[in-house]
């Protein structure tokens, strides 16, 4: 014959269950968030860190001059943030203000040859406009300046 749960019993119940269901909450909330979360860095911090080849962030600085390169729809440049340089490849039309020594944000995954595959592109707005993503981490680097002028540069 089996007991009748007591008071305490069906409470501690309720909270075990209860406490299940908001781990399974959080659980699938950040499964299904993972996508979307991209990490920013620059290239200093892409070097210095040992970040994992297929590992899916976006990569921001500038295009280094003279660094850009076509093999038929695959375009390889190098984004910098004058300290450090990471090289990427992309495959498809590029935006029409990408350029030379203009701001750059990628995303995409290192492969493992230290590659940047990049997925997507974004180009800067104007002459003035810098991604402020790409200016946060050329800051971190100590590689940002501020002109005088409201214009934004690099040394």
């Amino acid at each position: 014959m089996r007991k009748a749960a007591t008071r305490k019993q069906r409470r501690m119940m309720i909270v075990g269950v209860g406490f299940a269901s908001f781990a399974l909450v959080v659980g699938l909330t950040l499964f299904a968030l993972e996508d979307g979360i991209n990490v920013f860095y620059g290239p200093t911090e892409v070097v210095e860190k040992a970040i994992e080849p297929g590992t899916k962030f976006r990569l921001g600085g500038l295009v280094e001059e003279g660094s850009v390169a076509k093999s038929g729809a695959t375009t390889t440049f190098r984004v910098t943030d004058m300290k450090s340089s990471v090289q990427v490849a992309y495959t498809g039309i590029l935006p029409d203000l990408f350029r030379e020594g203009q701001g750059v944000v990628t995303q995409g995954k290192l492969d493992d040859a230290g590659l940047f595959v990049a997925d997507e592109v974004l180009a800067k707005h104007d002459e003035n406009y810098l991604p402020p993503e790409a200016v946060e981490a050329m800051k971190r680097a100590g590689t940002w300046k501020h002109t005088e002028e409201g214009a934004e540069a690099t040394q």
